[in-house]
């Protein structure tokens, strides 16, 4: 749980809870770093659009090693997930 207002799957409303039910589609549940952008569902939008170019867009990168650099990154700035 963050210290940043979240607002829950069961409240969300209108724009929100269409980008929560396709991020349960997607991954099954929604990460808290996709809950702590829904105070700003169009922020979201456009974090999950970023992350979805940076993963899954051609690059001389294959997935593995995308994959192996965020978690080195998010280990190197003490990020648990």
């Amino acid at each position: 749980m963050s210290y940043i207002k979240e607002i829950e799957i069961s409240e969300a409303k209108g724009f929100l809870r269409k980008l929560y039910n396709d991020a349960i589609q997607r991954a099954g549940r929604i990460w808290n770093i996709v809950k702590i952008m829904s105070i700003h569902p169009e922020t979201m939008k456009s974090s999950m659009e970023m992350y979805q170019r940076l993963m899954f867009s051609p690059s001389p990168l294959n997935r593995s090693e995308r994959e192996m650099l965020a978690v080195v990154v998010s280990s190197k700035n003490g990020c648990v997930y």
